[in-house]
């Protein structure tokens, strides 16, 4: 119930926020000026809903085709400004997750059936955050941390995994430049996650994740873009006996709907890694800054 009721508040924010605002002329917009780089202004807001579902019939673990698995995490992130001079931001992560394993559709995940055995789902973590910009004469380059607190009493559940049963303190760089005649612009991204907690509750525990990325967005108007983007994630022992790495490939595109709210679908392919899975990703997400 208390899941349903943050969605149902997510989902009414940004509807009711696309009601009101009113389009502008193509004078620049969200996507393309307020990038994750640079921060909001005293008394905004912002708001983004984002929903990545990974599925994969294939590993490093073994040869050929496997059982399919699907695993969904819906994300909802709050923002707001403080100070007067676009430095300091604040707020909360929350996330969601819903997992299918044994074969079963990618498409179970929005059944949250709970079937012993093949699923399973749940608000896993919740993160109080921050975001801020370290040198006062630049603002396109800002740091987000965010420490996690898990929600799972346990990882695993009769062999399907939720989420990991550990405190992770994340750190996000971001960077942005836009090139001359703002149609072109290259984003840059090193996220940190350092996992702790008892070795015994999550296989990534004692361990240091580096994940950078680079995206790179063009700009047919100043309200929609079309990108690619490269990743690689490290997942480096720090005591736990266990090392993973997985690189992805993908591309999409935003929209800009209102003056306040825009739209964004993404699709990620893992081309390559070591004790990992080698699937896909479909992602859509709403923002609304205001």
């Amino acid at each position: 119930m208390k899941t349903k009721v943050v969605f149902a508040l997510a989902i009414g924010l940004c509807l009711s926020v696309a009601g009101i605002a009113q389009d502008e002329e193509d004078q620049g917009s969200v996507i393309q000026t307020l990038t994750p780089s640079k921060l909001i202004g005293k008394g905004q807001y912002d708001i983004k809903w984002f929903n990545n579902l990974y599925t994969q019939t294939e590993s490093t673990f073994t040869d050929g085709k496997e059982p399919r698995q699907t695993f969904f995490t819906s994300t909802l992130e709050a923002y707001t400004g403080v100070g007067n001079n676009r430095r300091w931001n604040v707020g909360a992560i929350l996330e969601f997750r819903s997992n299918v394993v044994a074969d079963r559709d990618a498409l179970d995940v929005f059944k949250f059936d709970g079937e012993g055995g093949t699923a399973r789902s749940g608000l896993t973590s919740i993160a109080p955050s921050v975001k801020f910009v370290p040198l006062k004469n630049v603002n396109n380059f800002s740091i987000q941390s965010s420490f996690f607190i898990p929600l799972v009493d346990n990882e695993t559940e009769d062999g399907v995994f939720l989420d990991q049963d550990g405190y992770i303190w994340q750190n996000r760089f971001f960077y942005d430049h836009t090139f001359p005649g703002n149609k072109f612009q290259i984003f840059g991204e090193l996220n940190s996650e350092l996992n702790f907690g008892e070795e015994e509750d999550s296989f990534a525990n004692n361990s240091l994740r580096l994940t950078p990325g680079i995206f790179f967005s063009y700009f047919p108007s100043s309200k929609f873009t079309v990108l690619a983007l490269a990743q690689h994630s490290e997942l480096i022992d720090l005591g736990n006996d266990f090392d993973q790495s997985f690189t992805a490939l993908g591309g999409g595109a935003k929209y800009q709907l209102t003056r306040e709210l825009n739209i964004e679908a993404l699709y990620t392919n893992f081309v390559d890694g070591d004790n990992t899975g080698l699937g896909e990703t479909f992602n859509i997400g709403l923002r609304a800054v205001f």
